[in-house]
């Protein structure tokens, strides 16, 4: 996820966001890791709507996050962004949740 808001970020600033976009959108599959840890601007916001409209219903996103599903419409924030990108995250998808400890951990 902080590579995608730095990409973002800087194709915004270099003229190459449409770009970006449409190559987002040709992806058979987008993971966005740690979704939930770095704060959203308003241009992430309105990217990150742009790309589930895009591949809404034709191309596969997972999301990973350790923030609940539950609190990532306050962490979007702006309930005229949050709602669309809550909707188009939640209509089409399977939702797995994970119990028990990191397997990161050593044993």
């Amino acid at each position: 996820m902080h590579r995608f808001l730095e990409k973002i970020a800087s194709s915004k600033l270099d003229g190459t966001y449409i770009n970006l976009l449409n190559q987002i959108e040709k992806a058979p599959l987008i993971i966005l890791d740690d979704f939930g840890l770095h704060p959203l601007d308003g241009v992430t916001r309105l990217a990150l709507l742009q790309i589930l409209e895009d591949r809404y219903g034709k191309k596969s996103t997972m999301i990973t996050s350790q923030l609940p599903v539950g609190k990532w419409y306050e962490y979007i924030g702006e309930s005229t962004i949050a709602d669309p990108i809550m909707d188009r995250l939640t209509e089409l998808s399977h939702r797995i949740e994970l119990q028990g400890e990191s397997l990161r951990k050593k044993k």
